[in-house]
């Protein structure tokens, strides 16, 4: 009887303190702000005109006169203005970091992992990651990887199919083969069209997904209430993500009674270095998530684009002609071949510029501050940039902004040339910039040549742009239907 009373009292204290903090939290906000921005927002009037929630951003940035608008109701400034971005992310890095907020809606799945830490744990990891990935030997394991899952997987399932097939779910199970083996040395065996997805890469989509929502709320309070007692999506949260740890503990384990010393996988070059199994689950599981949804989300969009646009694949197919001709035609080029092709370096980066990975990206301000453009930004506020939008400026990319023009990306020798990072954020700039950015335009180039030379892609259905589901990483509602053709 007492401890049901107990229970009782601290059921009613915990609802009252949380009802008691989300009233701070909805008179810090302001939600009754009546601005225009504020109020499309909070009633989704903006649906009726856009398809998406990036698209309506990217016509409010258009409309502004420095590309910076405020959304007072989240406490969140929103920008494309390259200044701007150069600040944030290197003038004045110091001063908005990814802050506690971001680091407690991704805690659960990433725990201390490079992407959600800041400060000297954010600098330990950096410093051993580019160690590792900058190495030749890292490098050459993982085009061996995405090498040998293009000829032994990838295309024999395109090859063997005559009807249409949903090309993003295809390529988000390939993707995860190759993180996993690279990451764990662990083969899941997603790339098998007839099977279901595995648990684990099941419950790390499940995960992803709960995660990437918490961010959407309008207030924190939610979820961490259905949190506190174990309920709905976050209960959903805590089973996925007990099923990676179960995963990651299982492979470390196994890892150190098998021994490391000789091992090319992630995991193991980092165990070298590392004791805390704990701390290296956060650091692998984090690599998990930046090179699995990031590649496929990257390659969806530019077979979407490539359907769309078949005299950039001629020319794809022009230049590898060129460049492949005397090496005894393989499925998968070599990787100094794919240096050679600057067309295609062009039209993987056009691509994403059209289509990021990741469409937004948001530090918080520890300090006052005022941007290059004159915004004022209070302690607390959430700093968001939007490679996105920034991607379909017209005062950044000039009138064409919204074509799809590789050639935009070569000089008049049609040699490739790099844009400034700062207006074209796609791997991040500054001191965060990807360590990953080398390895992941291998894969999506190797891949991207490879189908591009066998096969015609073509996507089936409606042509208007693609509908995106929330989430950390763009993922095209209901995928990408597509048809393919053996080439003679």
């Amino acid at each position: 009887m007492a401890t049901t009373t107990l229970a009782l009292l601290f059921f009613t204290f915990t609802f009252f303190f949380s009802f008691f903090s989300f009233l701070v939290f909805l008179f810090r906000i302001k939600p009754w702000c009546n601005c225009h921005l504020c109020r499309s927002f909070l009633s989704a009037t903006w649906s009726a005109d856009f398809l998406n929630l990036c698209d309506w951003y990217t016509h409010l940035l258009k409309k502004s006169l420095t590309s910076t608008i405020h959304f007072h109701v989240l406490n969140n400034i929103v920008t494309a203005n390259p200044e701007n971005v150069e600040y944030i992310l290197k003038t004045r890095f110091d001063n908005y970091p990814k802050g506690k907020p971001f680091s407690m809606i991704l805690g659960d799945l990433l725990g201390r992992g490079i992407f959600n830490v800041d400060g000297d744990t954010w600098r330990f990891q950096r410093k051993m990651a580019s160690l590792e990935l900058g190495s030749t030997t890292v490098k050459s394991y993982a085009f061996e990887i995405v090498a040998l899952e293009i000829q032994n997987r990838l295309i024999p399932i395109l090859e063997g199919n005559d009807v249409v097939l949903d090309l993003q779910d295809v390529f988000r199970r390939f993707s995860f083969d190759n993180i996993c083996l690279f990451s764990f040395g662990l083969d899941p065996g997603c790339l098998k069209l007839s099977m279901p997805i595995p648990e684990f890469a099941a419950a790390f989509d499940l995960a992803s997904k709960i995660s990437a929502e918490r961010a959407m709320t309008a207030s924190p309070i939610i979820w961490k209430i259905k949190r506190l007692f174990n309920i709905g999506s976050e209960k959903k949260l805590k089973q996925a993500v007990k099923m990676v740890d179960d995963l990651a503990t299982q492979m470390i384990t196994h890892r150190r009674q098998m021994g490391f010393a000789d091992k090319r996988d992630l995991l193991s070059r980092f165990m070298a270095s590392i004791d805390d199994d704990r701390y290296l689950r956060d650091i692998v599981v984090s690599f998990l998530l930046a090179g699995r949804d990031t590649v496929s989300s990257a390659l969806t969009s530019f077979f979407y684009l490539i359907s769309e646009h078949p005299e950039v694949e001629s020319k794809i197919r022009e230049e590898a002609g060129r460049v492949i001709s005397g090496s005894g035609d393989p499925v998968v080029a070599g990787y100094g071949e794919m240096r050679e092709m600057n067309y295609l370096h062009a039209a993987v980066h056009e691509s994403m510029r059209l289509f990021p990975p990741i469409q937004i990206d948001s530090k918080f301000c520890q300090e006052d501050d005022v941007l290059p453009d004159g915004t004022f930004v209070r302690k607390g506020t959430r700093v968001t940039y939007h490679p996105y939008a920034m991607g379909r400026m017209e005062r950044i990319w000039g009138p064409d902004c919204l074509e799809f023009k590789p050639e935009r990306w070569l000089n008049k020798e049609g040699v490739f040339v790099h844009a400034c990072p700062y207006k074209y954020p796609v791997f991040q700039a500054g001191f965060r910039v990807c360590l990953g950015k080398e390895m992941a335009i291998m894969e999506i180039k190797a891949v991207a040549l490879s189908l591009i030379r066998q096969f015609d892609i073509r996507v089936v259905g409606s042509n208007s742009e693609p509908r995106f589901s929330p989430g950390l990483t763009a993922t095209v509602r209901g995928g990408l239907p597509v048809r393919v053709l053996k080439r003679n």
